[in-house]
Formats: C-alpha cells, structure tokens, sequence
C-alpha cells in the first residue's frame, strides 16, 4: 500500500512530459467534473484544468461585467495566461479606451468573450488527474443484481453484528431495501406497477436511529446519502435548497445519474421541520420545506448542481428522477410522547373499569403506539404523512440493552479500549458489576447510547494517562467501586518473562 502511495505522489509530481496522459484523465477545477463527462479541458499553468463550460462563463461573466482593467489582469495573470493572449488584452483595452473617451463612458473589458479558447491547449498540467475507469470497474457500477442482493434475514442478520435491540426497525429496514431493489429490478412489462415505499423512522434520541443506516451503507454497495434537515429552507432564503439532498446522493454515486436515480436518501431531524406554532411569521424552514420535498418524495425529475449544495452560474447542471429513490426520514421527536399519552387517556371510561391518568407515564414503548393522527398533530403535513407510508418507531434503551450496546457488537467500546491497551502488552478486563454501573450513569444522562463513549471517555483517562509509565503492569481490572468513585482499578503486575492473555 506505502509503495502504491510512493508511486502516485511520483506520478503528480513528475513532469508533464512523463506521464502518461492514457492512464490518466484531468478534471475541472471549477465543476469537478472528469475528462470523460465535461469534454477537452483547458490546461493551464499551476496544474489547473478547466473545461469549455466554465472557462466561457467565466469570460462571459467577465465581458459582461463592469470590471477595471487591473482587475481583469490579475485575473489573467493568476490563471496563468500566455504572455500572448495577455498583449492582445492590453491591445483591445486601448482600443476601449479610446471609444470610451470619445464617448465618456466608463470602458469595459468586451474584448474578453473574443478570446480563441484553443490557444490556450498548450500546457499540460502535472497534477489534478484521476485513473481512467477500466471496463471491468464501469461494470461493477452497474445497476444491482436482484439474484445478487442479500435476503431481508440475511442483511438483518449483518445489522445484528452491529446494532443491539431494536429487531422490529431491523427487519423494517431490511424488508423495504430488498423490495426497493427487487421493484427497480423487475421488467415492469406487465400492467402491474410496483410503488416504493418510503419510510418514517421515530426513536428517541441515541436509540440508534442514524447509526442503523449508517450501518446499513457499509455492508450494501449501493448509493446512500445521509443528509440532515435542520439546515434546509424555501428556495430564496439563507440556507441550503431542497435539492441539495439529491445532490449529495449524486456525489455518492460518483457523479453518475443512473446510480444516483436507484439509491436510498437518509434524511435526519426531519421533525425540525415541523409547523412552527407561531404562525406571525412566514415559516421558512417548517411547512415551507414539506411542501417542497414533497415531488421528492413523490417521485419528479428536478434539476441539481453538480459538485455543489447550491445552484449558481459557474455550476452544471444534471437532471435527476427520483422516482426510483428509497427515502428514508428520521427523528426522535421530543414532545411526541405527550401527544399520544393525552390520545389514550381520551379513551378511558369512568367508573371501576376506567384506565389511570398515569397508566402511560412509565411505559418505554409508548413510541409504538403513534398513529398518523399523532404525528399530524406534532406539527407535519397530510400531504407530507402520506408519501411515508411505513411509520415504525424504535424503543428507547433500557439498562440491559446497554450493557450489551457495551461488550456485544463487532466494534463495541469496551473492544476498543482493550486492543488500545493490548498494543502496550496490557489486558483489560471489566467486571459485570462495573458494566451496570455505566448503563446506570447513562441512563440518567437520558442521551441514548451516546453517553455510553462520555463515560468511558472519563474513568479511562487516567488509567490511559498512567499505565505508559509503568511497563510491568500486566492487567488492570475495572470495578464498580472505582466507577462509583468508592475504590479504584485492580492493577496486576506481569511475571518474569510473561506477557498478559
């Protein structure tokens, strides 16, 4: 791997003259887009290519401008153009001049879109180029294979490796991308059409709801993006547009548009986006952004910038139909709970049979009880509601769930501090007792798994800080006592010529 590195760096770094210009392709500066999608590029000095698309607007942008000459030169000289092109600049701005003067009219640099562009393909640049894609590599791009994809059982039992609980939103999960892929791979011949079924996850916060499709991405080779919600508003406003969130999926997908059109979008905090309760002011980043993510969801072909969040002049544009598109939505919520506890509580009768105020206050599966009714009245759209037919939720943690959120998965955080320490020749062990105690300081930090790495982040750090000083410590052994702050870590020293495990 080194040596493959050495020889790439030896490769950017050479001549231009010595590299070969088959194996490689360039990509614009400006755009980021290769060789192969954008056209012939433009090579200027500093290893910068740029291609025809942007170099044109720029010079139209520049002609059409009130610019002064200064700043048009050291544009020039910045780019890096010939010394030639520059003289006929300082010609043809004389000449402005002149008409200018005759005319008393400020001079502008109109000579700009006269430029030939082909003068400009005589230097090659050394650095800013990607592998050609061979063959074999376009054909693994290719769309997925249904016979190829794994069972729902099968890509549960890879999400159990690394999420603990939670097993009705993993087979949810596991379901609707199998049937995602199946309905884009079926031949559609028939009168039967196949819609998606885009979902709506709801979990308190740390249940694990962003972490399972991040989980998710890993194990299956096909496009997904994770955007969040907080930041999008009404097109015209501060803010990122609601196209970004395909955009971002098209940057997963390298760029490609056929990919882009059957991958899965993972859209988080999407109860920010909820109707505000003040309606005074226009809401921007409320019912505004449902309303607009609306033909997404729905299915439409929209216009999205390439290598970029928002649409302006310098920025291609790729028409994207997302009516193959998974949407995933999720977000914890908050408030959600007491929207549905005054619902059941409407229900109870009077008389001895009757239910209790506070039947529903200590129950954690109070999430599996919403309707749409309930989310409705949180504040999201019927029209919104609708184009997410699956509405599951995930339970909250409990301290047995995080005990094995500790020691179970694949990459648990107790793993990682025990191969930390292996790599000083030390073990490290935790008693069970001390693992409760954890779970019972986490949950009162009423943070879902996350506060799990703030725990162990601190009783580890003096144990982390001490044990390099010390090379005949051999196993150090975590108690209750010293998580409670009533005793502290049991220390073994190694034996002669003995290492720890």
């Amino acid at each position: 791997m080194e040596e493959r590195n050495k020889d790439e760096v030896m490769e950017q770094n050479a001549p231009a003259e010595t590299v070969d210009t088959e194996e490689y392709e360039k990509v614009c500066f400006v755009c980021r887009r290769p060789e192969s999608k954008a056209g012939e590029m433009i090579c200027l000095p500093n290893q910068i290519c740029i291609c025809h698309h942007c170099m044109q607007k720029a010079f139209d942008t520049m002609g059409s401008s009130e610019l002064s000459y200064k700043d048009v030169m050291n544009i020039a000289s910045a780019m890096g153009m010939p010394e030639g092109l520059q003289q006929g600049m300082q010609e043809g701005q004389k000449d402005d001049k002149k008409d200018s003067d005759k005319g008393k009219q400020k001079p502008k640099m109109t000579n700009i879109s006269m430029i030939n562009l082909s003068d400009l393909f005589n230097m090659i640049p050394q650095k800013q180029r990607i592998k050609k894609k061979k063959p074999q590599e376009q054909q693994e791009k290719k769309p997925l294979d249904r016979r190829k994809l794994p069972a729902p059982h099968k890509i549960k039992a890879s999400l159990d490796e690394f999420v603990i609980g939670q097993e009705y939103a993993k087979k949810v999960i596991s379901v609707a991308v199998y049937n995602h892929y199946k309905r884009i791979s079926s031949d559609m011949t028939d009168d039967v059409e196949i819609e998606k079924s885009n979902m709506l996850m709801i979990g308190p916060t740390g249940s694990g709801k962003t972490y399972l499709v991040k989980t998710l991405a890993r194990l299956l080779d096909v496009p997904l993006a994770i955007t969040d919600a907080t930041s999008l508003t009404e097109a015209g406003y501060i803010g990122d547009d609601i196209e970004s969130v395909v955009s971002r999926l098209l940057a997963a997908a390298d760029n490609d548009v056929e990919r882009a059109e059957q991958g899965i979008i993972f859209i988080d905090e999407v109860d920010k986006i909820a109707k505000k309760r003040n309606a005074n002011q226009r809401d921007v980043s409320g019912e505004s952004v449902q309303q607009g993510m609306l033909k997404l969801l729905e299915g439409s072909e929209i216009e999205v910038p390439v290598g970029a969040t928002s649409k302006n002049a310098m920025v291609p544009m790729e028409t994207v139909n997302t009516k193959n598109i998974l949407f995933i939505c999720g977000g914890a919520f908050p408030g959600l709970e007491e929207i549905i506890k005054e619902r059941l509580n409407k229900q109870a009768s009077i008389g001895f049979c009757s239910d209790l105020k506070d039947k529903y206050d200590d129950d954690p599966d109070i999430l599996s009880k919403v309707t749409v009714e309930d989310v409705r009245k949180f504040g999201m759209i019927p029209e919104f509601i609708g184009r997410l037919p699956v509405i599951f939720s995930l339970r909250g943690l409990t301290k047995e769930m995080l005990v094995q959120i500790l020691k179970e998965p694949r990459n648990a955080i107790i793993k990682q501090y025990k191969k930390l320490l292996a790599m000083d020749e030390v073990q490290l062990e935790f008693d069970d007792d001390a693992l409760e105690a954890i779970a019972e300081r986490a949950l009162e930090k009423k943070t879902g798994a996350r506060a799990l790495r703030a725990i162990i982040e601190e009783i580890m750090l003096d144990i982390m800080y001490e044990i390099p000083k010390d090379d005949n410590i051999g196993s150090v052994r975590i108690t209750r006592g010293y998580i409670e702050n009533t005793g502290g870590p049991m220390i073994s020293l190694r034996t002669a010529g003995a290492l720890p495990g």
